[in-house]
């Protein structure tokens, strides 16, 4: 028996990186998996990895920044596979680089936008269905940046700060409903949210890992999907780093 087997999933930002990983670690758990980005191309892209592998998956276009948008991922979940039971709220940006006392309002309202109120909406939406589904579990993608903060980052560590307050009411409000909620946070990982940095700045970033290296999507999906799984069953409203020693220093 598969840890996912009868089991429908969104997974938000899922056209490349963690999102891609943890959607493909679903499918092959036996989890009908609904793939959402704004990215059309790489989205079906994922789509075609999983049913190349067995698995099952349809693509629905989702901004996360916009609750009409959230609902009817929700919509498109409950009418192909006609329940929902796990989500991974995942999409999420970057950000402009800048101090607070010049960080640009239109970057801060867009990471914020994105990073903590698409999380809200999904979730305003999703707790819903799984509840009609007979529960659920909800894993938020934060980072270390929900834990501590990093110069010139405001918005995003604002955001993901927020989504760990955020998952934890979820944990009080719906326990008892059956829902558990929690927040997965990455350190640096080798994803496309890299992929503007230079060599230099890379090989500093390894350096604030203890292990001397990047983690991979594919190690934050291997934890995702445990929390996902019954196999997490009494656990919830947590922070989980998957971070390379960078939060022990």
């Amino acid at each position: 028996m598969k840890l996912l087997s009868n089991k429908t999933a969104i997974v938000t930002g899922a056209a490349s990186g963690i999102g891609r990983s943890v959607a493909l670690a679903y499918a092959k758990e036996g989890a009908n998996v609904v793939v959402s980005d704004v990215n059309v191309e790489k989205g079906e892209e994922t789509v075609q990895l999983i049913i190349r592998e067995g698995g099952k998956a349809v693509f629905f276009k989702a901004d996360t920044a916009k609750p009409e948008d959230n609902e009817a991922l929700v919509l498109c979940a409950l009418n192909t596979y006609g329940s929902l039971h796990i989500a991974c709220n995942n999409a999420g940006v970057g950000g402009p680089a800048a101090p607070v006392g010049e960080y640009p309002i239109e970057g801060w309202d867009k990471v914020i936008a994105i990073n903590l109120s698409g999380v809200f909406y999904g979730m305003r939406y999703q707790i819903p269905a799984m509840l009609k589904s007979g529960g659920g579990a909800i894993v938020n993608m934060t980072s270390i940046l929900g834990n501590v903060g990093f110069a010139n980052s405001s918005a995003y560590v604002a955001a993901k700060h927020g989504v760990v307050g955020l998952t934890k009411n979820i944990a009080l409000e719906y326990g008892p409903s059956g829902i558990r909620a929690n927040a997965v946070g990455p350190a640096f990982i080798k994803t496309p949210l890299l992929d503007d940095f230079d060599e230099a700045t890379l090989k500093w970033l390894e350096s604030k890992h203890p292990v001397g290296r990047l983690g991979t999507p594919e190690e934050v999906a291997e934890l995702v999907l445990w929390l996902s799984s019954d196999k997490a069953s009494f656990i919830t409203g947590s922070y989980y780093a998957a971070d390379g020693g960078y939060l022990a220093q």
